[in-house]
């Protein structure tokens, strides 16, 4: 995978945490930069530390999954994708109202980090090597995106809340695809 398809893979994983800072900003009377230079670095850290846990995972797991690595990264875009496209077209209210503090803050960062440590298990064997290149390239976009997201939120509100789930869904269902086709066909 190249620098461009990474990118994309780290902004459509970084969806879930613009949906939550810009929820943080709609509750936000005035911007607040400090707070949402602490969200984006919640966001940003997490997003970064949880494929790295994953890769480690894989690593571990690598002799048993190399066979089936493209299948493994395909199902894990397909479901992830797929859930953040249901939860958006559901409606399905997250428990992110008000401005968060330290604590619901790392759980809401947990929370929308999940799914980088599912994408992290394909790491090692399909992905960027250096490693290091593939974590802060994810870590840094979703920082900079939850900081956006901040900002935006406290601008205009939550209307783009859906169509950024949305469109990251379909990003991680599509790299899901084109992963298990270039499989398929040799690539």
């Amino acid at each position: 995978m190249g620098i461009a398809e990474l990118v994309l893979v780290a902004v459509s994983l970084a969806m879930d945490a613009f949906a939550v800072s810009l929820c943080q900003g709609l509750s936000m009377r005035k911007i607040m930069i400090k707070r949402a230079l602490l969200i984006a670095l919640f966001f940003g850290g997490f997003q970064a530390l949880m494929p790295l846990v994953g890769a480690f995972l894989g690593d571990w797991f690598s002799s048993y999954i190399d066979s089936y690595s493209p299948y493994i990264a395909f199902g894990l875009l397909l479901i992830i994708g797929a859930k953040m496209i249901f939860d958006a077209c559901t409606d399905k209210e997250q428990e992110n109202g008000g401005i968060a503090g330290i604590g619901k803050l790392f759980v809401l960062a947990i929370a929308t980090s999940i799914d980088a440590l599912a994408v992290g298990v394909t790491l090692p064997s399909l992905w960027i090597h250096p490693l290091w290149i593939a974590i802060t390239i994810i870590g840094v976009l979703t920082a900079i995106i939850s900081f956006c997201g901040v900002c935006i939120g406290n601008k205009f509100g939550v209307r783009f809340k859906k169509k950024a789930e949305i469109a990251g869904g379909i990003v991680l269902v599509v790299l899901g695809i084109k992963i298990l086709v270039e499989h398929l066909i040799g690539l």
